[in-house]
């Protein structure tokens, strides 16, 4: 090594190659455990025993496997397997396609609706026809999905604000009401099928509740406003589903049997919101320390409350959804509420989205952007006019500012949880004649807003939030309400 004299006095040792006018390499300081091989050799060097058998094992079964697949056994065995053998496959679909979806901001139901495409006849054929056992499955999953969005209303927040969350739930309901309306008749449909089409239009999912909560907006008066509105949205929409289905069973619109319905429906609300928190706050207190008799008891009155419904000529989702109104009035928190959503977002409700991707007919959908865009072009038209007008009128009236305006109108947007169940429902319903309520097109332009209003509501939610002013407070207080 040459010496070096600094200023100081101190002297460096330089490397050999640097006295002698030698260019260093770049990577010369790299140490070799650095580089990818280096690391690679430690990795190995590091192995025992046990690590070694595992990787062959693993390199074996696979190598076995691809045998397998190339001569076409491994689909053909379970496709003609049992359907436990196939539940294997599904549960490989619920727990990495949500995943890859969320990461690129999109919600995971849709990635478990492409899971039930691939597994269905248009995909990889593992899933021909979903059997009895599915359609349970199916059946529970599509009430949990409606009882979890009932649970996530909390009704002091429509009391607190329950002028402006009237006048935007009523704004936001009949806007793309009549839109849809409108848009139905247009393209002949008649004038049962064209009230359900906005209805489907009229109610919303709260997906930005999350982002607005991040942004710490949760708060103000137009977030509050907004959640307010989704009781009215939910509840007028499944009523208008419920009135559409029983004229489309019976064929005729009987005004008797309609007040016969409502009157139904009214009794009916006020046992479920009154009686079900009483009954069970006096069960929660004799079982404070039983969670799972309190886990029991929920999922009882869940099944009880869908079963009541159908019963009096509603249909089960109704029933499931003033029941999550009432749960949340009696468990705002606990392990009991926990255990009772992981039950219905780990298996039921991910069993209803695959299967509607499993039953969804590919070719029709593809057929729909070709003769039927205009339609599907129509109802995004419709939806976003009509929600924008509804948050535009409300923030009028309240004095909301315009980042708060757009924010309810972002908000609004997202057509998921009701609107999808709400379609099932719809599409299921076959009359004496065997004519379905509303048909493919419907459904297939549904998932297409489906995809758009929950890809781009929670990202306009997120850009007018932020442009919300923290440190005001919007004109409209509790004391104007």
């Amino acid at each position: 090594m040459a010496d070096e004299t600094t200023d100081s006095g101190t002297t460096n040792k330089l490397p050999t190659h640097a006295a002698a006018g030698v260019p260093s390499s770049p990577n010369s300081h790299i140490s070799p455990s650095t580089t990818i091989a280096g690391r690679l050799a430690n990795a190995v060097v590091g192995l025992t025993l046990w690590d070694g058998l595992i990787i062959l094992s693993i390199i074996i079964a696979l190598g076995a496997f691809l045998v397998e697949w190339q001569r076409g056994l491994v689909m053909e065995y379970f496709r003609q397997g049992r359907p436990f053998d196939r539940f294997a496959v599904v549960l490989i679909a619920l727990v990495f396609l949500p995943q890859q979806f969320e990461r690129i901001k999109l919600p995971g139901m849709l990635g478990l609706i492409l899971g039930g495409v691939l597994l269905g006849p248009y995909g990889l054929a593992l899933i021909l026809k979903v059997g009895e056992v599915g359609q349970f499955f199916s059946e529970l999953g599509r009430v949990f999905l409606m009882f979890v969005c009932g649970l996530e209303i909390n009704l002091s927040d429509f009391r607190r604000y329950a002028r402006p969350s009237t006048l935007f739930g009523i704004a936001t309901f009949l806007g793309p009401m009549i839109g849809g309306f409108a848009l139905g008749l247009t393209f002949g449909y008649g004038i049962n099928a064209s009230v359900l089409i906005g209805s489907l239009l009229a109610s919303h999912t709260l997906l930005g509740f999350p982002i607005i909560d991040k942004l710490g907006l949760l708060r103000q008066p137009f977030a509050l406003t907004t959640i307010g509105a989704t009781i009215f949205t939910d509840i007028a929409a499944l009523l208008v589903l419920a009135v559409c289905l029983s004229v489309h069973m019976s064929g005729v619109l009987d005004w008797g049997a309609l007040f016969g319905l409502f009157g139904s429906l009214a009794v009916y609300s006020v046992f479920v919101m009154g009686a079900i928190p009483r009954i069970g706050n006096y069960y929660f207190r004799i079982h404070h320390a039983d969670e799972i008799g309190q886990f029991q008891f929920i999922l009882a009155v869940i099944v009880i409350c869908a079963v009541g419904a159908k019963l009096i000529g509603l249909e089960d989702i109704v029933g499931a959804f003033l029941c999550g109104i009432a749960v949340n009035q009696v468990l705002h928190h606990g392990a009991a509420r926990e255990k009772i959503e992981f039950l219905g977002k780990g298996l039921f409700i991910p069993a209803f989205l695959m299967a509607v991707g499993a039953t969804l007919d590919l070719p029709a959908f593809f057929r729909t952007f070709s003769t039927g865009l205009s339609f599907v072009i129509g109802i995004i038209i419709v939806l976003c006019l009509g929600k924008f007008a509804a948050a535009y009128l409300t923030g009028w009236v309240y004095r909301y500012g315009r980042a708060e305006r757009l924010s309810m109108w972002a908000l609004s947007l997202p057509q998921l949880a009701a609107t999808l169940a709400a379609t099932v429902t719809a599409y299921n319903s076959i009359n004496a004649a065997g004519e379905r309520l509303i048909g493919e097109q419907v459904v297939n332009a549904v998932i297409v807003l489906m995809v758009l209003t929950a890809t781009l509501g929670p990202v306009l939610t997120e850009w007018f939030g932020r442009q919300v002013p923290r440190d005001s407070v919007s004109d409209s207080s509790p004391s104007r309400t």
